[in-house]
Order: C-alpha cells, then sequence, then structure tokens
C-alpha cells in the first residue's frame, strides 16, 4: 500500500444496490445504511467558484483507495470532510504489485 494511502484520511464510500421502483423498473442506487470505511489519498483535478448568482461552483478531484474495495460504482457517494460527493467516471483499476495497486475515482462535491 503506497505511503499516501496508508496515512491517507478516512472517507465513507456508499455501496450500489438493485431495486425495482414502484413501476417494477430495476433501478440502481447508493445505500447509506452500509458504507465501506476507508482510507483514500485524494488529487485535485480541477474547480471552478461561482463568482456571480446563478452560476454553479465545480470541484472535482480524484480519491484513490485500495484494490479490495467492492459495490461501487457510477452510483455510488463519497462522504468526506462533512460533504457529500458523487462519483463523476468509472473507476479505474490500476494493476500491479500488491503494495501499488488501487482504483482511481474521479468524484465531484454537490452543491
Amino acid at each position: 500500500m503506497s505511503r499516501q494511502r496508508r496515512r491517507g484520511q478516512y472517507v465513507s464510500v456508499w455501496r450500489t444496490e438493485l431495486f425495482a421502483d414502484r413501476r417494477g423498473n430495476e433501478q440502481i442506487r447508493s445505500v447509506p445504511a452500509t458504507p465501506h470505511s476507508v482510507r483514500a489519498a485524494f488529487i485535485p483535478q480541477r474547480s471552478s467558484k461561482a463568482e456571480v448568482p446563478g452560476q454553479q461552483q465545480i470541484n472535482v478531484t480524484r480519491m484513490i483507495v485500495d484494490a479490495t474495495l467492492e459495490d461501487v460504482s457510477l452510483w455510488s457517494t463519497v462522504e468526506w470532510n462533512g460533504h457529500l460527493w458523487d462519483v463523476v467516471a468509472p473507476a479505474q483499476f490500476h494493476y500491479g504489485t500488491r503494495h501499488t495497486r488501487h482504483w482511481s475515482i474521479d468524484i465531484r462535491e454537490r452543491p
């Protein structure tokens, strides 16, 4: 495990599950009841501040977590620093030795 992930910050990653809505359609949603609690390293990707009323603030960060993370997809939610974040791109798995393999997940802060 890399030094950044070993000494990183704790984050809660909500798992996803498949459920049927009122019409019987299958939907995917994040479940806050049983989150993963993992250490992660964070790398800022891009951001822009809302300077005029009506504009949106964009804050995108790359989260690097251990390779053993399961049930995380585009519909997952991340809780970090007291804020909720959405996963904005499919998670990328980086192969390597046991110490270097990891997932990279891009997350965007909710407004």
